[in-house]
């Protein structure tokens, strides 16, 4: 966390929509914008509709008015231009507090979780809740997230996405940082 919000003293509001690797395969092909937005889309999604089963903090706070984000999505679907684009857009403070308001919220759902919950399979009422919510795109870039992440229980859902894809795209962020201080 300490990674992400060094972003935020460290970078100009230009270089969080930079995509310096934008043909490259992998995930520092995107920007940091959108690697912010889709870490956090992601957790907020994952723990709140398929692990406790309440509203996402994206709703609950307006954060799609408050960022200013065209989506709602995960952001999977997008490429390219469309990712500049994208984080073009995004309010990068309004984005900061949703990071910060889903960590917390993450770490309250966690904490409260009984230890014999983690082996718990994802339901098919929480899936079809998934579905409904369109917050991962029909695109084939995103709608492969719905079996994976429902293929798991709950202590795979809190090894992915919760800690290991924080690290891979932080790390992309990282490179992408490097990549545009040169």
């Amino acid at each position: 966390m300490q990674t992400i919000d060094s972003f935020r003293t460290e970078l100009s509001r230009e270089d969080f929509n930079a995509i310096p690797f934008v043909n490259a395969e992998g995930y520092h092909s995107k920007t940091i914008a959108y690697s912010l937005w889709h870490i956090f889309r992601i957790e907020d999604i994952v723990a709140h509709t398929l692990i406790k089963n309440d509203e996402q903090v994206f709703f609950t706070a307006d954060y799609q008015n408050r960022t200013g984000a065209p989506i709602i999505t995960t952001g999977n679907e997008l490429i390219r231009e469309e990712i500049a684009e994208f984080s073009a857009q995004l309010n990068i403070d309004v984005l900061y507090s949703y990071i910060h308001d889903v960590k917390a919220s993450t770490e309250s759902i966690i904490s409260s979780l009984p230890f014999d919950m983690l082996k718990n399979k994802i339901s098919s009422e929480r899936r079809k809740a998934l579905e409904s919510s369109t917050c991962v795109s029909n695109d084939e870039n995103a709608v492969w997230l719905i079996d994976y992440w429902c293929g798991k229980d709950i202590r795979g859902l809190i090894q992915m996405p919760f800690s290991r894809h924080w690290i891979m795209h932080t790390e992309a962020a990282i490179r992408i940082k490097n990549k545009i201080q040169k």
